[in-house]
């Protein structure tokens, strides 16, 4: 029985596409990189929510939580479905789990560094 083995730096490299492909790499990677879209995608994870619940959760206005719900829609990491009046959002493809629960992981045991990184500026919502 065959495992399937992470990818290496030079395996990446040598089936690096165009540039298009990494700067929509990159557009993934940034849309994580807002926090208040991370705490509900995170929030999310847990199972289906609306809106509104997601406006508890962040207590942040109604209006600002909605950009950051589309803007996870729109890019895929999560899906919206209408019920009734209410938008109910989930988690679409399990693969964000993965991600989620690697990036949890990476930025564990690399905190002390990206804590003392000067390059990567704070965020705000």
């Amino acid at each position: 029985m065959s495992q399937t083995r992470p990818a290496t730096p030079s395996a990446i490299a040598q089936t690096a596409a165009p540039c298009t492909h990494l700067d929509t790499t990159a557009r993934f990677f940034r849309a994580l990189g807002d926090p208040t879209r991370l705490k509900l995608l995170e929030f999310i994870l847990a199972g289906e929510r609306t809106s509104a619940e997601c406006v508890e959760h962040i207590g942040i206005s109604q209006p600002r939580v909605s950009v950051h719900l589309s803007c996870l829609v729109d890019c895929g990491y999560v899906t919206a479905r209408r019920d009734g009046r209410k938008l109910r959002y989930s988690v679409g493809d399990p693969r964000v789990i993965d991600l989620i629960v690697l990036a949890r992981s990476l930025a564990a045991d690399n905190a002390a560094a990206l804590d003392c990184c000067a390059r990567i500026p704070d965020h705000q919502s």
